[in-house]
């Protein structure tokens, strides 16, 4: 906010309480910085209910069913390239979705991608 030259050194209320504001919401966004960070920076802070899948000779990939893909049930394909060079995809059908609101672990192998695949383990806490 560009504020109008002014000789005096004196802040006004409203100057005060907007620099106020804007220096208590600057410190949010440092904290939630900082509560965000991962000392692994392939596998992303799960949201409250998202779950993320443990997979086998992991290279940089990244897999994470949220809580709203699990409440809807209904079918998806994970995208789950992360940092790795190249994508793989993991289909969860209802039926495991359904498994996963049950607090039950599933296991579903990934697409074949550049004479690979992957075995993905999503474990509910």
């Amino acid at each position: 906010m560009e504020r109008p030259f002014e000789t005096s050194t004196l802040l006004t209320r409203r100057v005060f309480t907007l620099d106020a504001a804007l220096a208590l919401l600057a410190g949010c966004v440092i904290t939630i910085t900082e509560a965000c960070s991962s000392s692994n920076p392939t596998t992303p802070s799960p949201a409250s209910g998202d779950i993320n899948g443990s997979i086998s000779d992991n290279h940089g990939h990244t897999a994470v069913v949220t809580a709203a893909q699990i409440t809807a049930a209904n079918a998806v394909t994970l995208n789950i390239q992360g940092m790795a060079t190249h994508n793989h995809t993991v289909a969860l059908s209802q039926a495991d979705l359904q498994t996963l609101s049950n607090r039950q672990p599933v296991s579903r192998d990934s697409s074949n991608d550049v004479g690979h695949l992957h075995t993905v383990r999503f474990t509910p806490a």
